[in-house]
């Protein structure tokens, strides 16, 4: 199908502009298709990825004269590389796989029923335990590990409401978060601040207080929590210790050499001197990672100078877009484009994305272990607090927050001749800095 697109605007080629169906540009249509594709058959979205991928270079290398693929991948005097973000993306997503491994084999997960009530409440405490661990684990993760303590607590009758709540809860947990989604990450990874993406955890905390309550009052007239006596499980103190390594290794990795990948990756080497690493858990994450790298590279290809100005309208849009489209290359276009308000983005494309099943990678994952909830409408129907909670807190962030729009690698930039600035360097030690820093972003 992409390919008669290519060849359908091939035959109107002219020499003096590119083709467009429509206005719109041929890119944007097969990207468009890539996203169709993902989201009717998940089953082979790395292949979907990979062929419209393809399909966007030969576009571009057939219709654009000056555009050179070993240039957009490595950069020039005028623009910087992707090379960069792609490896630091995939570090980071093989290094998150085993992060969580480690955190599942340190017994915290096998412990955390003991402290639910035998009633909604304790459905409410565990979709908030749940939110809490994909802040520092992947959503997906933490999802796996709700739906697991869920399946135990309430004798495998789940509500398909309060499923959509465990993925709700993964999802609001990493949009407030540097290394809870990535979504987040491609934002940390790319220049924007830490701080401007915390923001989001207002939106997180409101919408938690509306869909969490709503769907244990569901899970708890459906089937109540009935927990087996307690479980004697001893907490891997060093597996805790390895998790802690990696996160700081990040944090530590991306404020010295804006290289995040490699921290993480220093800190696992160390964990593995002294417990043992599933290493093997890599190979499952590999398709994962080779879909996300090449929609990542997708969007990056994207002409966004034609895209809507950034707006909170446009944000807010975006929340909905992405429950049915992946949000990671529609996160990568808004960065390329620039201009938005990181936290409100995260939250918007984070959570939205908890509206319909397959509209994230943890209601996904999820529902491998609950095949009832593929049913879109059996899913919106009982899961109706998700959107519902989307859109109040929403406003309710934007009420409190506002709406702070940031160039952040322009920011970069001046932040850092200002620095200059005030230690009264040389004019000229200061203009090969800045020029530098020009190259890179």
């Amino acid at each position: 199908m992409i390919v008669l697109l290519i060849q359908l605007f091939a035959k109107s080629i002219n020499l003096l502009f590119i083709p467009a169906l429509f206005g719109i540009r041929p890119e944007f249509v097969i990207f468009a298709g890539i996203l169709i594709g993902v989201a009717l058959y998940s089953r082979y979205s790395m292949y979907i990825a990979i062929i419209g991928l393809l399909a966007i270079l030969l576009f571009k290398l057939y219709y654009l004269t000056d555009f050179s693929i070993f240039q957009h991948l490595f950069g020039s005097p005028v623009k910087h590389g992707e090379w960069e973000s792609l490896l630091n993306l995939a570090g980071l997503l093989f290094g998150f796989a085993l992060l969580s491994k480690h955190f599942e084999e340190s017994k915290i997960p096998e412990v955390l029923p003991d402290y639910l009530s035998n009633d909604w409440k304790g459905g409410f405490v565990l979709l908030f335990l749940i939110m809490f661990i994909s802040s520092f684990l992947d959503n997906i993760a933490a999802a796996m590990i709700g739906g697991t303590i869920a399946m135990v607590v309430f004798k495998g009758r789940v509500h398909i409401g309060y499923l959509a709540a465990i993925v709700a809860a993964s999802n609001a947990g990493g949009a407030g978060s540097v290394v809870g989604d990535t979504t987040t990450t491609l934002m940390w990874i790319d220049g924007v601040p830490p701080y401007n993406i915390f923001r989001a955890f207002i939106a997180s905390i409101v919408a938690i207080f509306i869909f969490g309550i709503i769907a244990s009052i569901q899970q708890d007239k459906y089937q109540r929590i009935q927990k087996d006596a307690s479980i004697v499980a001893k907490v891997d103190i060093g597996r805790i210790f390895i998790v802690i390594l990696i996160l700081v290794g990040a944090i530590i990795a991306n404020w010295w050499i804006n290289f995040p990948a490699l921290g993480v990756w220093i800190a696992i080497l160390i964990g593995a001197t002294f417990r043992k690493t599933s290493w093997k858990i890599l190979r499952s994450a590999i398709p994962g990672t080779i879909f996300l790298l090449a929609m990542v590279a997708c969007a990056s290809l994207m002409p966004v100078e034609q895209l809507p100005r950034p707006s909170w309208q446009s944000s807010f849009s975006l929340g909905f877009v992405s429950s049915v489209f992946d949000n990671i290359p529609l996160t990568k276009l808004c960065l390329v484009q620039g201009g938005y308000d990181w936290g409100i983005l995260a939250f918007a494309v984070g959570f939205g994305g908890s509206m319909i099943w397959f509209g994230s990678s943890a209601g996904v994952a999820l529902s491998n272990m609950y095949t009832e909830t593929r049913s879109v409408v059996n899913y919106v129907q009982k899961g109706w607090h998700v959107p519902v909670a989307y859109v109040i807190s929403f406003f309710v962030m934007l009420h409190i927050a506002g709406w702070k729009p940031d160039n952040h690698k322009t920011t970069l930039i001046t932040s850092i001749q200002a620095d200059f600035q005030d230690h009264k360097l040389s004019k000229n030690v200061n203009m090969i800095i800045l020029k530098t820093f020009k190259y890179k972003y």
